[in-house]
């Protein structure tokens, strides 16, 4: 049972990794205690998910680099370059919509600036630039600013309609204690226009971008 310790006293007298010392030293006290290796794992997995020290985006970014160092932007590129009729502005209002649906549904880390934005939505974007203007000028950054800024607006304005949301819970819970009593599906449904608004507004600023580039070519 204290085999444990001698595993985390030689690991940082060594001068391990701490995170690695500590789950080894884990792993020999449940074997030195009889527990089985599955059962062992189970507890790992357990611990892991209900203390979530640990986010989904540091597991995430290792596998969009390998994705991205075998050519993930390129394909996407290329994609994109076969579309006929596909412009940064039809593209971006696309994804928008999907991210706003996503969010309004709970699926809020379905996409991000680190899952999709960089690997995906920005380079397919400036394709898309790159075929209505071929002499455009390729180190504006408005363009993969504007895919970044598309996400952001389509998470905010969409997460509110969903009613089991921080911000929703939040709004409730002042609103109470000024003594206004209101159920989250309420606040939720209000959220709706402003997410309708803010979708048309920011399309319309996808429109106009989509016309300015048109005059590059």
């Amino acid at each position: 049972m204290l085999a444990g310790i001698g595993v985390i006293v030689a690991g940082f007298l060594l001068r391990f990794n701490p995170l690695l010392v500590v789950v080894t030293a884990a792993l020999v006290t449940g074997l030195a205690a009889g527990i089985d290796p599955i059962v062992l794992t189970a507890a790992f997995g357990k611990a892991f998910n209900d203390s979530r020290y640990v986010t989904a985006i540091y597991i995430v970014l290792p596998v969009i680099g390998l994705l991205e160092r075998h050519g993930l932007q390129e394909r996407a590129r290329t994609m994109i370059a076969r579309l006929r009729g596909a412009t940064v502005g039809r593209l971006l209002i696309a994804y928008l919509l999907f991210r706003q649906i996503t969010a309004a549904l709970g699926l809020h880390s379905i996409a991000g600036p680190a899952q999709t934005v960089r690997p995906l939505v920005a380079p397919m974007a400036e394709a898309a630039a790159d075929a209505q203007a071929p002499d455009r000028d390729r180190a504006d950054e408005r363009v993969p600013a504007m895919a970044a800024a598309t996400d952001n607006i389509g998470l905010f304005f969409g997460e509110d309609i969903f009613i089991a949301i921080g911000s929703i819970l939040l709004m409730k819970g002042v609103l109470e204690g000024y003594g206004i009593i209101i159920e989250p599906l309420h606040l939720s449904m209000w959220a709706i226009p402003t997410a309708i608004a803010a979708f048309l507004i920011h399309g319309t600023r996808l429109w106009l971008m989509d016309r300015r580039i048109g005059r590059h070519r």
